[in-house]
């Protein structure tokens, strides 16, 4: 437990950011902590544009049916929660806007799609897409068991099934071409 009061420390240092240093760096989702509601609907939105842009990319650089179908479920539904969750904070005052673009841990993620084509690409989307799907379903049920905004709680249990079905999705994407 002394390890995990050093992360906290170490997350919780430095000058105040957009994003807590303790949700970015994966401490909050090591010890299960929910994040708060700027942190949610920050990540969140974040996580949202990189599914639509990698999804994207997935369209035009697989040729793998099986990849360029999850692609396009992906695009599908995270421009659906993306519409969700700008309903749910609309108007309201005291919670942060999302953001319009990607962070520069997302970017060279899309980079790194972007230098990739067939096999090679199928393979680095389908593991950036369960680690982006671990990721999403931690924070959301986090944020759903937590004790902050009552409607972002409803819209993050409500997201939860279609996460945990598209990591499970993700997971069985072939890994070679028939």
């Amino acid at each position: 437990m002394a390890g995990a009061a050093i992360l906290i420390a170490l997350a919780g240092g430095g000058p105040a950011q957009a994003q807590s240093a303790a949700e970015r760096s994966g401490v909050n989702s090591l010890l299960g902590v929910s994040p708060s509601t700027d942190d949610f609907v920050r990540t969140a939105a974040l996580s949202d544009m990189f599914e639509i842009q990698s999804a994207r990319l997935a369209l035009s650089n697989s040729t793998d049916a099986a990849v360029r179908t999850f692609a396009q479920r992906m695009l599908k539904d995270h421009q659906a929660t993306t519409a969700q969750l700008k309903a749910a904070i609309a108007g309201r005052s005291g919670i942060a806007a999302p953001p319009t673009e990607l962070d520069q841990s997302h970017e060279t993620k899309l980079d790194q799609l972007r230098t990739l084509k067939g096999l090679g690409f199928d393979r680095t989307y389908r593991t950036q897409q369960i680690a982006a799907h671990e990721d999403a379903v931690s924070l959301f049920t986090r944020y759903g068991e937590g004790k902050e905004d009552q409607a972002l709680r409803d819209f993050a249990t409500h997201a939860l099934p279609t996460l945990n079905d598209h990591l499970r999705m993700a997971r069985a994407l072939p890994i070679t071409h028939d």
